[in-house]
């Protein structure tokens, strides 16, 4: 049975207009569904906003000068939804408050909804959707982040979800996507399932995004570690992730373990086990949070700090790439005042 210990945080007006309506359509039909086609776009998968939340400041910042120099701009949208299937499973009872939603990274190029895996989300009243072509060998920035957004969004609309149970997981390649799609969509996602593949947060790979984005993933989002014993490198890279959440103050981590496995798709019983693990939030505590992250704008500062100093000695070599290496660091946490700073060493054209 799914767990309902923790109510659903207060969001915004602007945020819950995002997250749309929870009631379903009168004609949603449950079960295996494939080959699905949406046709709902939103804002948050629109290419300016996958720019502000996925990208570093200074990645955006020159992206947005070469589109100037070639006399172009960004389109609306990176995929089109008429040309996109996914494959769905919807349980046919819909738990008191609304279904939990799973929106799933594959790194296969079907979209499909693992046979062992459908007896947990039945239990648990829990909706799995996967996209087509979304897998290791497509893009990342504009296929697979986008599709997973469109993937929770649609189904959002179709059926009566919990936005406080709303996931996004992935396996592999998939499962390191996941965790990027987590951290740059807080308010649409409050946790992931993290399968065989991760990455450190805080990098020029996994940049931060906005400072209120990295607040929400700190103290709402919840992120659950499923690797097979066997898998070494994969459990290495996981211990590398963890020790990078904890570094940014995301401290509501947990680790399943997964005795006499490799890197092999997890089990019916291993995934019962995790997505119920999902479902069991441990909010950081407060006083720990706050002195978290005074320590890291204490030492953001210092950075910006030595950074202005060089471009007031007009050292801008030097300037230019402490504020590189703070914008791989900080990521979103240190503009606009990063960005100030570029530009009076890199004016705009």
């Amino acid at each position: 049975m799914r767990h309902r210990a923790r109510k659903a945080t207060l969001v915004s007006a602007a945020i819950l207009s995002l997250l749309g309506p929870v009631a379903a359509a009168a004609d949603a039909p449950t079960g295996l569904q494939r080959d699905m086609v949406f046709a709902a776009y939103t804002p948050l998968s629109g290419n300016a906003e996958r720019v502000r939340r996925l990208l570093s400041p200074l990645t955006a910042r020159r992206m947005q000068q070469q589109l100037l120099r070639e006399h172009q701009v960004l389109r609306g949208q990176a995929v089109d939804l008429a040309q996109e299937r996914f494959a769905l499973y919807v349980p046919a009872r819909v738990p008191p408050q609304g279904h939990a939603l799973l929106v799933f990274v594959p790194p296969w190029k079907e979209a499909r909804v693992p046979q062992e895996w459908i007896p947990a989300l039945l239990r648990s009243g829990t909706i799995f959707v996967s996209a087509a072509q979304s897998g290791n060998d497509a893009d990342v920035f504009n296929r697979r982040e986008p599709l997973a957004v469109l993937a929770a969004w649609n189904a959002m609309q179709r059926y009566r979800i919990d936005p406080a149970h709303v996931y996004v997981g992935g396996f592999s390649g998939g499962s390191r996507v996941a965790l990027r799609v987590a951290l740059a969509y807080p308010d649409l996602f409050r946790g992931a399932l993290l399968e065989a593949g991760s990455d450190p947060i805080g990098s020029a790979e996994v940049p931060l995004p906005p400072v209120e984005l990295v607040h929400r993933f700190q103290q709402d989002s919840r992120l659950v570690f499923l690797t097979g014993e066997g898998d070494t490198f994969h459990l290495a890279q996981d211990a590398r992730s963890r020790d990078s959440l904890k570094t940014w103050c995301v401290f509501d981590t947990d680790v399943q373990p997964l005795p006499r496995t490799s890197h092999d798709v997890p089990d019916g019983a291993a995934f019962a086990r995790a997505l119920n693990a999902l479902d069991q939030p441990k909010p950081p505590d407060p006083d720990r949070l706050a002195a978290c992250r005074q320590h890291n704008q204490q030492a953001m500062s210092a950075q910006l700090h030595e950074a202005r100093a060089l471009i007031d000695r007009h050292l801008a070599d030097d300037a230019r790439k402490l504020l590189e290496k703070i914008d791989a660091q900080y990521g979103g946490l240190a503009s606009p005042q990063s960005m100030d700073l570029m530009q009076r060493i890199e004016p705009e054209p």
